[in-house]
């Protein structure tokens, strides 16, 4: 699998299927407007508010869908539907634009067991760096990717990504171009780890 960052909440990710078969799913690409270069929308799976009509299968409301071996399931949330994947052994977690405090129980319990987190840390609309670590330390994933910060071409105002890895101890972390891997790779729960995609 392969995760990859346009900025904001938007992600592309590209799970490798039986006989080389490949499926794409697209997470809120961002609006023309924005100032963000978003991926070509030639997706298997877009997941999103709104979306132009495509040749994909869109998901955009609470539920669960099970396309091409990939499982997603909705969750209602403040702000915005969080988004569970699973697919090639691996669970992500999509929060989007959420904007809770904390997340209740019943979240926690549909959300489950987490290995790769995907949460908001720039504010304005959404988590800030301190509702985000508080959010992650609820979850436990083994990897957590920041998204929705400050990042090139934005039109919006958010915080650096910096501010996030402050509060969590962090120094500095070197971001890379994309994440590529596989169940084996995942860390244990004493060694989660943070990583930062470059846009």
């Amino acid at each position: 699998m392969t995760i990859s960052w346009f900025g904001q909440t938007c992600f592309k990710i590209t799970a490798s299927m039986a006989k080389s078969e490949q499926v794409n799913i697209i997470i809120d690409p961002p609006a023309k407007d924005s100032g963000i270069k978003g991926p070509k929308l030639d997706s298997d799976i877009l997941i999103a508010k709104k979306a132009p009509q495509g040749e994909y299968f869109l998901i955009d409301t609470p539920g669960e869908f099970d396309v091409k071996d990939v499982f997603v399931q909705g969750i209602g949330a403040k702000g915005s539907t969080v988004y569970v994947i699973k697919t090639e052994g691996l669970k992500l977690c999509h929060l989007g634009k959420i904007d809770q405090e904390e997340l209740s129980s019943s979240q926690l319990e549909e959300i489950g067991d987490v290995d790769i987190l995907l949460v908001p840390v720039g504010g304005e609309d959404s988590l800030d760096a301190k509702k985000a670590s508080a959010i992650m330390s609820q979850i436990e994933p083994k990897i957590t990717i920041p998204m929705n910060y400050s990042a090139a071409g934005s039109k919006e105002k958010l915080d650096k990504v910096d501010l996030f890895l402050k509060i969590l101890g962090i120094e500095k972390v070197k971001a890379i171009p994309k994440l590529a891997i596989k169940e084996k790779d995942i860390p244990k729960e004493d060694e989660a780890k943070i990583i930062v995609l470059e846009q």
